[in-house]
């Protein structure tokens, strides 16, 4: 059940304090980007390098006069206004990773590098906010971002639990029924637990 008092703003609206406030333990170490840098440059990077490209990514805190209000890498939840989550939203192409995955492409033919086609990546809650069901609340938000920056769809490659707790950094990708919630329908089942789910925007 998604709890009242919850507040959701794109990344650059939100202070990076906030946003790191969020990041914790192993999202702290990952900087949620090994999805957008892929595996071999993420290793490659130690954490500090990793938090400059989130940074550069997301805007926060960055008011200058020559970078689009309107272009930032997620979203950030509050609630009660205190910092509580975070989902990676991208155009799809933003995400090495997801174009050397065999996850999002099993069985389909369609451009990889299509900037119409957007895609949430990642999805984080702080310790603290979780079982509250700001998951559903994520997820549809992320709709709404995409679809105002001109998305046409949106992806999303959720894990099938089975009712069984798994660790964030297996479900950084999020459950099903968020996305379901949201009006995504199954576009694959490339694997025993995941699932390419998508929702046009026209």
């Amino acid at each position: 059940m998604v709890q009242s008092g919850i507040r959701i703003v794109a990344a650059n609206e939100a202070s990076w304090d906030d946003l790191q406030a969020i990041l914790t333990g192993t999202a702290a170490r990952c900087q949620c980007t090994r999805q957008r840098l892929g595996d071999r440059e993420w290793y490659a990077l130690p954490v500090e390098q990793r938090s400059a490209v989130l940074r550069e990514a997301v805007g926060c805190d960055d008011h200058g006069l020559d970078r689009d209000p309107a272009r930032t890498a997620g979203i950030v939840a509050y609630v009660d206004d205190e910092p509580a989550a975070w989902a990676a939203v991208d155009a799809r192409a933003a995400f090495r990773r997801l174009a050397g995955s065999p996850v999002p492409w099993a069985g389909r033919r369609e451009a990889k590098d299509d900037p119409t086609v957007w895609a949430v990546a990642c999805l984080v809650v702080r310790r603290g906010f979780r079982g509250r069901g700001l998951t559903y609340a994520l997820v549809a938000a992320a709709v709404e971002h995409a679809r105002e920056r001109g998305a046409l769809a949106i992806e999303g490659y959720p894990m099938l639990t089975g009712g069984s707790e798994i660790t964030w950094d297996e479900l950084s990708v999020g459950p099903v029924g968020p996305f379901l919630a949201a009006g995504f329908t199954e576009v694959s089942h490339p694997s025993k637990r995941r699932l390419v789910m998508r929702l046009d925007l026209d």
